[in-house]
């Protein structure tokens, strides 16, 4: 059963995923752990038609022990020419598959500034991919892949393999491989969602109003803002699904329209590295100041990448009562708890997001409300106790969210 829900997954990837066409060239980012779901990536890729698929294994142990012992002059110079080869690929109409399967506590014994000066550098390095990916040029999904560390962590209480089990078994319902024909369960997946699309796109709101315990934001979203959620379509026209599961609806807010107080809902694993019962202040759309009870010097380090980090450049709704918050787990994996729960994303915004985003000058930007940076990350913060009031153009008020779910 393991073995034809691996296949399954893969197809998942490969056709709902990324929608691979014949003639095109896949790249497989993978940890090297994750070797069996990668060849049936690479298998499924052939099958539908590609001409090339390039796998880059990663070994996140090995990177533990490079931040552990090497010079600060060795980690804060990610190669030019690894970024170089992906773009190279990208620019001649590449699509990519990520598989994630991260230890959350590898780095706890990592200095927090070494931790910060890797992630600066392999950002800056970086920068064009990211740009390529926030502006919706190339095709790529997100998948997850179990391994012991993590799998004992979200299943404190079993046996290694009793864990690893048990998270496959919630990977492949959540991603809704358990279901005869998985991809047609998406078609329809991805057809409610539009619905939801649908409704908060014609409504246009000006701002959104958070209450919840511990939070009282105001939200104020740009002019032209686009909500989107489940497939994407990048700027040749093609569809896609940037992750393996999702259950969200996204937009981007104002960068200096963010005032009020935010907490947290869960945890955020940050590069291998966990942040926990943190909050917020916003001034102006700046974050002014913060607090964390794990975590501190790790999210000082985050919000203090660039000028842009101390910003928001996501807002995302998904209700309490979805497939993986009612799993009523903590996954310690964004991908997973993302969407599990309404969150926001410190950092760039998503220019998917801005009508007429493509013709768009810095200048444009600045004065529209769009925020750049070298990092965008995830963080959580819905639950059954958050509502959201929405404020239109003409003053209307009407409730998005009531106790944590769609009150349309």
């Amino acid at each position: 059963m393991y073995k034809k829900n691996l296949s399954k997954y893969a197809d998942l990837a490969v056709k709902i995923g990324i929608g691979v066409k014949k003639g095109q060239t896949v790249i497989v980012k993978a940890p090297i752990n994750t070797f069996d779901l990668t060849r049936e990536v690479t298998k499924k890729c052939y099958e539908v038609g590609a001409k090339d698929v390039i796998v880059e294994y990663s070994d996140e142990e090995i990177n533990h022990q490079r931040l552990l012992n090497s010079p600060d002059e060795v980690i804060k110079d990610y190669p030019k020419w690894k970024i170089d080869g992906l773009m190279n690929y990208i620019k001649e109409g590449a699509a990519i598959i990520n598989i994630v399967s991260s230890n959350p506590d590898l780095m706890s014994d990592v200095a927090p500034n070494r931790l910060a000066i890797q992630n600066k550098a392999i950002s800056q390095a970086a920068k064009e991919y990211r740009e390529y990916i926030l502006g919706g040029k190339v095709h790529w999904t997100i998948i997850a892949y179990p391994n012991e560390s993590w799998a004992t962590k979200v299943f404190p209480g079993s046996s290694p393999d009793e864990a690893v089990e048990k998270l496959w078994d919630n990977i492949f319902k959540a991603t809704r491989v358990d279901h005869e024909d998985p991809v047609k369960a998406w078609e329809v997946h991805i057809n409610n969602l539009n619905e939801r699309l649908k409704f908060l796109n014609e409504k246009s709101f000006k701002k959104l109003i958070y209450t919840a315990p511990g939070t009282n934001l105001e939200v104020e979203l740009p002019q032209g803002h686009i909500w989107i959620g489940g497939s994407q379509t990048s700027s040749n026209g093609d569809k896609f699904l940037p992750n393996l599961p999702t259950e969200e609806v996204f937009t981007v807010p104002k960068k200096t329209g963010v005032n009020g107080t935010l907490r947290s809902t869960k945890p955020l694993n940050y590069k291998s590295s966990l942040i926990d019962n943190f909050e917020f202040t916003f001034k102006d759309g700046k974050i002014v100041d913060f607090k964390a009870e794990t975590g501190y010097e790790t999210l000082k380090n985050l919000i203090e990448t660039d000028e842009g980090s101390h910003f928001l450049g996501e807002i995302a709704l998904v209700p309490h009562n979805s497939p993986i918050s009612n799993t009523n787990i903590i996954f310690y994996n964004t991908l997973y708890d993302e969407n599990a729960s309404c969150h926001f994303a410190i950092g760039s915004a998503y220019l998917l997001c801005i009508e007429n985003a493509s013709r768009l000058t810095e200048e444009d930007k600045k004065r529209i409300g769009i925020n750049s940076s070298l990092t965008h990350v995830d963080f959580m913060v819905g639950s059954a106790k958050l509502n959201i009031l929405g404020i239109t153009n003409s003053g209307e008020e009407i409730q998005v969210f009531k106790d944590g779910n769609w009150a349309f």
